[in-house]
């Protein structure tokens, strides 16, 4: 099981950034998704995570009404769309697949992608 992110970058407060997370070894379909960020200093938190075996979708209450997930089963591709982005929202950002276990706890996560980097800045 394999996760690459992309799209990270620096963007200006107020700006947007589209991350991917490319899945291979397996099917994005069977498992539940998940993004998570870490700041310096700070344990992970979940930002968005969904599920497909109800359809729930989990957003962290600092990024409700700005980022939304979404997923591409043809692709196996999953996204993270960040509008209005906030210098507290800079981070690494990972996605994540798990099995089991809570909605959107990293402890419930078992595959990793390698995180892509994201500055908020003026």
């Amino acid at each position: 099981l394999q996760l690459v992110e992309s799209g990270g970058g620096l963007v200006q407060p107020g700006g947007s950034l589209r991350l991917s997370c490319a899945a291979s070894g397996f099917t994005l379909d069977d498992y539940k998704i998940g993004w998570f960020r870490q700041a310096p200093g700070k344990e992970r938190e979940g930002v968005s995570c969904f599920r497909s075996s109800d359809g729930r979708t989990y957003y962290a209450d600092s990024v409700k009404g700005r980022f939304t997930i979404s997923r591409d089963n043809i692709k196996n591709m999953v996204y993270l769309q960040m509008n209005s982005l906030k210098p507290e929202d800079a981070a690494i950002y990972y996605c994540a697949a798990g099995s089991f276990g809570a909605m959107c706890i990293s402890a419930a996560f078992h595959s990793w992608g390698q995180g892509t980097q994201v500055t908020v800045s003026p």
